[in-house]
C-alpha cells in the first residue's frame, strides 16, 4: 500500500506491504494542493478474494455521498480497457437525495415531499440526518445508518418510529379525526407507504450482536424520537392540505384492517 500526502506545498510518501514499514514516511517533492491518494493490490492472503465488485463498490460508495452531503467520489474500472466504466458520484441533497433515489419511479405518486432535517444534540454526543415521505406503494421501507454504517435496526430507528406515530396521532387528534374511543395509531399503521433514511453520527457508538448491525446507545431512541415528533408535528400544522392526505391514507387503511 502507497500512501502519497500532499499538504502545505509539499509531498510526502510512505510505503506498507502485509503491514510493516517498506518506505518510511519521506518528503519527496513539492505538491500544489493538498489531498491523499491511497493505491494499494490486494492480497489475497489478507482479502479472501481479489476480484472486486464494480457495482458493489458503486452501491457503498453512492450510500456514502448521500450520508455525507458535500462528499464526491468517482469511481473508474480499468481492468478491461475494452470494457472500462466509471462513475461519478455527487448529490447535493444528502439524505433528501437518498429517499428519491430509493422511491424511484414511486415519487408522482407521492402525497408529500420529502421532509427532510439535520440536527446535533448533546444527550447522545452526536447529530442526526433524517428523510422521509408517504407515497401509494404499500410497506415501509426505513434504511438506517450509524456512523455511515448500515444497520438493520436499532436505537436511531426505534426513535424514528416512536416520534412518527407520536407527531401523526396528536394532529390527527387535535383535528378531530380521531374519536376518543379510537385507539392511537401505531408506528406499523403510520409507516405504510412511508420511505425513510435515518442516519446518527456518534462520538461513541455502541453495536449489539456478532454483526454489529444493531446500534444500542440508549439515549438515541429519545433524541431522534423528540426531533421527529417536533418536525413532524411542526409540517403537519403548516401544510395542513398534504397533511390531511398523509392521514387520509393512514385512516383508510385503518379502516381496511
Amino acid at each position: 500500500m502507497t500512501a502519497e500526502v500532499r499538504r502545505e506545498g509539499v509531498l510526502w510518501i510512505q510505503e506498507h506491504a502485509r503491514g510493516v514499514v517498506a518506505i518510511p514516511l519521506t518528503k519527496v517533492g513539492t505538491a500544489r494542493g493538498s489531498g491523499t491518494t491511497i493505491a494499494f493490490w490486494p492480497d489475497v492472503d489478507i482479502f479472501g478474494a481479489t476480484e472486486f465488485s464494480f457495482d458493489a463498490l458503486e452501491e457503498r460508495f453512492r450510500e456514502l455521498v448521500f450520508l455525507n452531503q458535500g462528499l464526491e467520489i468517482s469511481l473508474t474500472d480499468l481492468r478491461r480497457p475494452d470494457e472500462s466504466r466509471s462513475v461519478r458520484l455527487r448529490f447535493p441533497g444528502g439524505t433528501r437525495d437518498f429517499v428519491g433515489f430509493l422511491d424511484g419511479h414511486t415519487a408522482a405518486s407521492a402525497p408529500t415531499d420529502t421532509i427532510a432535517f439535520e440536527c446535533e444534540d448533546p444527550r447522545m454526543a452526536g447529530a442526526m440526518q433524517v428523510a422521509f415521505r408517504w407515497c401509494s406503494c404499500p410497506g415501509e421501507r426505513i434504511r438506517s445508518f450509524a456512523n455511515s454504517r448500515p444497520t438493520i435496526g436499532g436505537t436511531h430507528k426505534m426513535g424514528f418510529r416512536d416520534g412518527m406515530a407520536v407527531a401523526v396521532t396528536a394532529y390527527a387528534r387535535e383535528q378531530g379525526l380521531l374519536t376518543p374511543m379510537d385507539p392511537d395509531f401505531d408506528a406499523d399503521r403510520i409507516g405504510a407507504g412511508l420511505t425513510a433514511v435515518v442516519s446518527v453520527k456518534l462520538d461513541r457508538p455502541e453495536f449489539e450482536g456478532a454483526t454489529r448491525g444493531v446500534l444500542g446507545n440508549s439515549e438515541v431512541r429519545d433524541c431522534v424520537g423528540q426531533a421527529v415528533q417536533d418536525h413532524l408535528g411542526r409540517w403537519l400544522k403548516e401544510d395542513p392540505e398534504r397533511a390531511a392526505a398523509v392521514i387520509d391514507q393512514i385512516v383508510q387503511g385503518a379502516h381496511r384492517d
